[in-house]
């Protein structure tokens, strides 16, 4: 049985930056540099079917990419690149009416436009919020940073505000947490508190771990309720607090570590 721990294993950065997308090293390699043995003995415990990728046995030759999750000695290991500690990472009050694309076909107003201009690099969203959807959202320097924090297996909390349109009963409230059937499988919140109900609109926290588009919403619309306002508070410890909307913020080292540590 594995433990809960995760670690991080650092690819090393490609020679050209037009390399980085495709950014991928030999697995007994990325073990092998973070101290867990020779790549001659690793190849041999991968063989012996001793290492795991995404929870299916590792094999000789495999490889592994930013956002992977590989088992070995019975603890649970995350990729990333290996400047990852060291990227340029924003928090981002995103203001309704704003898309969080680089390019509108329809010409509406982008968040990138009001985001610090960089030299010899560029802003790489952690995920997206909807057209009318607010809040937190996390940019990054660094695309394996991202694409780690964004991976379906990342399990980082992401916690919402959200008012719905009408009585929400105690039983949808249940089958919410229990999950529902969506169009792209079953889903749930992770969890969901009563901020006020009762007149026109219920309030809600809710927190979700997946992170699928319009996740949110669409739970609520499976029971048939309209989520009439919605705002993501907080990105695993990184939290909105009193960040100006439309405005941005540089994290700290220890915010940029603290979402590594639990991946």
């Amino acid at each position: 049985m594995t433990t809960s721990t995760r670690s991080v294993l650092s690819l090393k950065r490609a020679a050209s930056p037009s390399d980085a997308p495709s950014l991928e090293e030999r697995l007994h390699k990325v073990l092998a540099n973070a101290g867990l043995g020779s790549r001659r003995l690793l190849e041999q415990r991968i063989e012996a079917g001793e290492g795991q990728v995404n929870g299916a046995a590792a094999s000789i030759g495999s490889s592994v990419r930013a956002g992977d999750r590989v088992e070995m000695d019975q603890k649970r290991f995350v990729v990333v690149g290996d400047n990852a500690e060291h990227a340029q990472m924003l928090a981002y009050n995103k203001p309704e009416g704003v898309v969080a694309t680089r390019d509108d076909p329809e010409g509406r107003p982008t968040m990138f436009e009001q985001l610090p201009i960089l030299k010899g690099a560029r802003w790489v969203a952690v995920g997206r919020l909807d057209i009318n959807t607010t809040g937190l959202l996390l940019l990054t320097t660094d695309g394996d940073l991202a694409n780690a924090l964004m991976h379906p297996r990342s399990e980082i909390e992401r916690e919402y505000i959200c008012r719905v349109h009408g009585e929400v009963p105690d039983e949808v409230i249940e089958k919410l947490k229990t999950g529902v059937e969506l169009e792209d499988g079953p889903a749930h919140f992770d969890e969901i508190a009563v901020i006020s109900r009762g007149g026109s609109h219920s309030w809600f926290r809710v927190v979700i771990r997946e992170g699928r588009n319009r996740e949110v919403r669409r739970l609520f619309a499976a029971q048939g309720l309209h989520v009439t306002r919605l705002q993501r508070t907080r990105i695993g410890r990184i939290k909105l607090g009193e960040l100006p909307v439309g405005k941005w913020r540089t994290l700290t080292e220890p915010e940029i570590k603290s979402l590594l540590a639990p991946l």
